[in-house]
């Protein structure tokens, strides 16, 4: 609600105070003088309805009004229509009122229906009592509605988040009449940078700068700021809200540009401030050229189509209409999901939805591999079905070494078999020097095309290596989210913990465009910044969701902070480059690295060991390899895969009685399950 109405409210919450305020008795008094001068009017308008002239209230018979009035303030008295308070009045006290003015009706019309009196027509003792009724109930709804729906309007204005809106252009205008509309909020002024607009009125509400702002926090009590400002950069977002983050308040935020164009604002547009708009550096422009080089008019294959990457790949490569889009995806409701979505913004994409065909399968099924790409022949791979939550991974280490290597080899091979023109895989900052199984298998991934590539043939094939991925599934910022809405504590492994971090959308273009710059067996990185510590990513979700940090100086804070330690294979820092400095390409923020690799017919043996021990289920000798294929690994913590434990435990409890600490262990995911006497030997 604006400024104005606000001040029409507080007028009549003057006026209402005031009768509120009064005695008792007086307020009775003039409840009984309003019902006397509903008597005289229903009488006057009685007679008006029988004759169809006005009487002259001073001339003629005055005794029907008389009589209305000393027969019914009596009868309304003893039927308690003044002990009820008005502002409360509801189908109760409109039925006392009924009853009331049907007693009164009762002499009323022997009087001057049945005996008659004479200069007055026997139906007014008819029609007087039944408007009578309809004016006594009216003054009662009347004195409802404006006693207690205004007092509830201000309860309501005031329990609502008062909000200022940081823009005054056309998106915070925009954004101030849905608010008006919607009633959801309570706007008190607009924030902009502009010293043109600063102490101007847009539909009544203040224009403010922005060193105003503290002022106008403490004096209109406001709980929200709305950054309506979709075309600002990420650094000018960033500067506000460090200038913000003092005052406690929930930032929330408009789409951009491109999401405003489709039509107007409302209040459902707005988001909480995600924490992308504060890493720290501008997003990375994407090259429209190398997006459509491998794409436009070509089969465009991409696996784990419904993953985060995957899908997100499969909107970028819709929009830049593909011949066809071909959609592979293990996980059904995921493909059904990513299937839908496309074909339902096909007129958007201006492409035929026939030609987006959704594929499930494995891509560990060679066979349904094979088929796949020598059916529909891919012009383009873009390889993103992966396992990627290292705990998961580490606890489930087999699984984890079939796909996320052998579902990678098995792919790149029916590409090459079938003259597969690029093959990009989706590769992670985790892959440099691992110390976890997920990020060695990815390596051990890289290190296959890298050889494969060596060899020559028809098929180009790259990596795109990445950091943190903002949103996408396991990722920590949703992790968080749920944690401050739960009212913490928020969990972090260590306080020194640093990572490196993009959104999906970066994510999606870079992969399209190192695909397009490959030349065969590159490994492209993006220039991601600084890398982020993770204990400052939680703060800042904290604040800016209009909360305290609860610590040691603020012990009365909203959300704590707790450390819960390093998972099993969890890097304190990543990193992105495993060789020297890297090279240049057509891009400035990408990068272009080629580093040491094994060649095929040294790397096949060992992936054929390593293949053997996963059909055995020996997940000892699985991870005792990929050690010897992978020199760079470095194990943090001893094998955790469950399923090994378990086989451990078993053997153990034949041998003889288990420790006490290894069943406690098991029970815990972040612990060795097993004590390290009972496990099988590795060579870790």
């Amino acid at each position: 609600m604006l400024g104005s109405d606000l001040e029409d409210l507080q007028g009549k919450r003057r006026f209402v105070d005031l009768l509120l305020t009064l005695p008792r008795p007086a307020k009775r008094a003039i409840a009984l003088a309003l019902d006397a001068m509903l008597c005289g009017i229903t009488v006057y308008l009685a007679f008006f309805l029988r004759l169809g002239v006005l009487v002259n209230p001073f001339v003629g018979p005055p005794h029907p009004t008389m009589g209305a009035i000393a027969i019914a303030l009596p009868i309304f008295v003893t039927m308690g229509l003044y002990r009820a308070i008005f502002r409360h009045a509801g189908f109760d006290a409109l039925a006392t009122v009924g009853r009331a003015v049907a007693l009164y009706a009762i002499p009323y019309i022997a009087i001057y229906t049945v005996i008659g009196v004479y200069g007055v027509p026997r139906t007014i003792g008819l029609i007087q009592p039944i408007l009578l009724f309809l004016f006594v109930a009216a003054s009662r709804l009347l004195a409802r509605a404006y006693l207690g729906e205004t007092y509830r309007a201000l309860w309501t204005s005031e329990e609502l988040p008062r909000v200022v809106i940081y823009g005054a252009g056309r998106a915070g205008r925009q954004l101030a009449s849905a608010i008006r509309a919607s009633g959801e909020m309570r706007l008190v002024g607009f924030i902009d940078d502009d010293p043109d607009l600063w102490r101007s009125t847009i539909n009544g509400t203040t224009v403010f700068s922005p060193a105003e702002l503290g002022g106008l926090v403490k004096r209109k009590k406001v709980t929200d700021v709305l950054l309506a400002l979709p075309s600002a950069s990420r650094q000018r977002r960033g500067e506000i809200v460090a200038q913000l983050k003092p005052l406690q308040l929930h930032v929330r935020t408009l789409p951009g540009v491109m999401d405003l164009a489709r039509g107007s604002i409302s209040v459902g547009d707005l988001r909480d401030l995600e924490i992308e708009d504060l890493l720290g550096r501008s997003a990375v422009p994407p090259d429209p050229a190398l997006i459509r080089r491998n794409v436009t008019g070509k089969t465009v294959l991409v696996s784990g189509a419904g993953g985060s990457i995957g899908s997100e790949l499969c909107r970028q490569i819709a929009a830049v209409h593909p011949a066809r889009l071909i959609l592979v995806e293990n996980a059904e409701f995921n493909l059904f999901s990513i299937h839908r979505e496309l074909t339902g913004r096909m007129p958007e994409y201006d492409i035929d939805p026939a030609s987006v065909i959704p594929i499930l399968g494995s891509v560990m099924d060679e066979r349904r591999m094979d088929e796949v790409i020598a059916e529909f022949a891919p012009d383009t791979v873009f390889h993103a079905a992966a396992y990627k939550h290292v705990p998961l991974v580490e606890h489930n280490a087999t699984q984890g070494i079939a796909n996320n290597v052998f579902g990678t080899l098995t792919l790149a091979r029916a590409a090459q078999r079938h003259g597969v023109a690029d093959f990009t895989l989706i590769s992670t900052d985790k892959a440099v020097r691992p110390t976890n199984i997920m990020g060695t298998t990815k390596r051990l991934a890289e290190m296959v095309l890298q050889a494969l590539a060596h060899e020559g043939g028809k098929t180009r094939f790259s990596m795109v290596r990445f950091g943190n991925v903002l949103g996408s599934s396991g990722s920590v910022v949703p992790v968080f989210r749920d944690q401050i809405a739960k009212g913490g504590p928020v969990t972090i492994t260590d306080a020194k913990i640093t990572r490196y971090f993009m959104t999906i959308p970066e994510a999606a273009q870079l992969v399209l465009q190192a695909g397009a710059m490959a030349g065969g067996g590159e490994v492209f990185l993006l220039d991601m910044g600084d890398p982020v510590r993770i204990v400052d990513l939680a703060r800042n979700m904290i604040e800016l969701s209009g909360l305290t940090m609860r610590d040691e100086d603020n012990p009365d804070g909203d959300i704590a902070i707790e450390t819960i330690g390093l998972r099993p294979g969890e890097k304190m820092y990543e990193e992105l480059l495993i060789g020297e400095e890297p090279l240049e390409t057509e891009h400035s923020r990408i990068m272009r690295s080629r580093e040491d690799f094994v060649p095929w017919q040294e790397l096949e043996r060992g992936l054929e060991r390593l293949r053997r021990s996963l059909e055995d289920g020996d997940a000892a000798k699985a991870r005792d390899l990929i050690i010897a294929l992978v020199p760079e690994f470095q194990p943090q913590s001893p094998l955790v895969d469950w399923v090994a434990c378990e086989k451990a435990i078993r053997k153990a409890r034949a041998a003889g009685p288990l420790p006490s600490e290894a069943s406690k262990a098991k029970s815990v995911a972040n612990v060795t399950p097993i004590a390290a006497a009972k496990r099988p030997a590795t060579k870790s």
